[in-house]
């Protein structure tokens, strides 16, 4: 899309991400207790709770906390129980927004997660209204001027689904959910280290907004990030700087 930088895109939204670090560690602890409850607790057997692992580590979560987080998903330890929601809506200029969530009270997180939604400008729609438009995979992202041909050498032969190459250079290896952090391995140990991978609900089109739509779009987002009980915001909108 004319204008429209990927790269940029990203950088900006993991920029906001770390400055609210003060949440993280909540978040990553509430997803490992869910992922070994779901999946067990041994993250050889569970790519889901592998992934969450690695993302604390990534962090610098002390390794007490991981192994007390995964006790309690596994019963060893008492704790909250938690249940996965997702809540689907629409922002600004009709731009789709799914909300991923853990709870201990749904009462709670579906008025505070509709209270966003109406204060920013959004509204809040019926389950399956928009995650039609997302694809649920692994994503990968290289920085502008990296080896598009090596790299997509080493993805195919690492069991990538798809290599997007981005107008401004920037390129993407898309994954199976569960592949992700065997792909990213295998990348990384024929040299090439992404500067971003994560599971995600990408969207299968996006929607530009400028100026004071954009505006309005990242504080609807910023609104329902901020919420406790929420744990990942996906929207088919990008906002350019």
């Amino acid at each position: 899309m004319a204008g429209h930088s990927k790269w940029a895109n990203i950088q900006h939204r993991k920029g906001r991400q770390d400055a609210k670090r003060g949440k993280v560690f909540t978040k990553l602890i509430k997803e490992i207790t869910v992922a070994a409850k779901m999946g067990g607790g041994d993250p050889a057997m569970n790519p889901r709770l592998r992934l969450a692992m690695e993302k604390a580590k990534g962090e610098s979560m002390p390794k007490d906390n991981i192994d007390n987080a995964i006790k309690r998903g596994t019963g060893q330890l008492e704790g909250v129980s938690y249940e996965e929601i997702r809540y689907e809506g629409y922002g600004i200029g009709g731009a789709a927004v799914m909300v991923d969530c853990l709870t201990d009270n749904r009462v709670r997180t579906v008025a505070d997660v509709r209270h966003a939604f109406n204060k920013y400008g959004g509204n809040m729609g019926t389950e399956g209204c928009v995650s039609f438009q997302f694809k649920h995979c692994g994503q990968m992202l290289f920085a502008p001027g990296a080896d598009e041909a090596a790299i997509m050498d080493a993805a195919i032969e690492a069991g990538a689904d798809d290599i997007i190459t981005n107008d401004d250079g920037s390129i993407e290896v898309l994954t199976p959910p569960n592949d992700l952090l065997n792909v990213q391995e295998a990348l990384e140990k024929a040299g090439f280290k992404p500067e971003m991978a994560e599971v995600t609900m990408k969207a299968l089109n996006e929607s530009e907004l400028t100026g004071e739509d954009a505006q309005r779009m990242q504080k609807l987002i910023d609104a329902l990030e901020s919420l406790d009980d929420v744990q990942e915001v996906y929207t088919s909108a990008v906002m350019d700087e």
